[in-house]
């Protein structure tokens, strides 16, 4: 089995980037799943109706989201009835969403979980137990993906090793820079710190650089909006074995537009 998981989806710029080299990229990959972290897709910050439908026709099948999950009130219009989106399962009972989803792929079962870290982000559940609890309740599936949406390093790689030989792959989000450590854990489970981001290459973490850089030297509240500029596309591709759901391989995918 074949998954393709791009990294974070920074606003229409974003899309627009991810669907243009889909095109090209999905008959050269030929990915059984193709997985998005969607929680910027919409003006950077969270995902309306009509972004998440933009993100499916591009080809993205399953749409993970982390801290800015509610920044668009629209999205509690609808996250209840699209199983295709998961929100971090680490939010209290009764949160709207679902924080792991299951799909077919075709004979094969695939348990997708997001979880948030707690590390200079929101005090949620403890992301482990979380996801402790959902392999006991799911423990017949093989084949299972985590997107872990956290701020500092360590905590990723802890849920790395955590899980390790219990999953087929932790892949970590949220930071939208690309880490170097694509690896295979003990176990069969494949470990990326950042997958990075899709979206605008020539701002700070997609957005423009002079509204950020108001932000770290004043201190004051100031309004982010998408760059413009050259746009990057990150991902990740994962071959996992067909009846164990082991990681045999990852590879990084990084392209991107002539800086301007």
């Amino acid at each position: 089995m074949r998954v393709l998981f791009l990294g974070d989806i920074v606003g229409q710029p974003g899309r627009k980037y991810a669907a243009e080299v889909l095109r090209e990229l999905l008959p050269q990959v030929q990915p059984d799943l193709v997985i998005a972290n969607a929680e910027n897709a919409t003006k950077g910050r969270g995902l309306t109706f009509n972004s998440a439908d933009e993100l499916y026709d591009a080809g993205i099948e399953i749409l993970t989201m982390g801290n800015h999950t509610w920044d668009q009130r629209q999205i509690f219009d609808f996250i209840d009835d699209d199983e295709r989106i998961v929100r971090p399962a680490n939010y209290p009972a009764g949160t709207p969403g679902r924080g792991y989803t299951i799909c077919k792929v075709g004979q094969a079962e695939v348990l997708i979980v997001n979880v948030m870290g707690r590390t200079f982000l929101s005090q949620l559940d403890c992301p482990f137990d979380t996801v402790d609890r959902i392999l006991a309740e799911h423990s017949e599936i093989r084949h299972v993906i985590v997107d872990m949406h956290a701020e500092v390093t360590s905590e990723k790689l802890g849920m790395g090793w955590a899980f390790a030989g219990r999953v087929s792959a932790v892949l970590g989000t949220h930071t939208h820079v690309p880490t170097a450590d694509a690896m295979i854990l003990p176990g069969g489970t494949a470990y990326l710190t950042d997958v990075g981001m899709v979206g605008p290459r020539d701002g700070i973490l997609g957005m423009k650089r002079d509204q950020v850089l108001r932000r770290m030297r004043t201190q004051l509240p100031t309004k982010f909006e998408v760059a413009d500029g050259p746009r990057q596309f990150c991902a990740a591709v994962l071959e996992l074995d067909d009846v164990t759901g082991r990681a045999t391989s990852i590879e990084q995918i990084f392209c991107h537009e002539s800086l301007g």
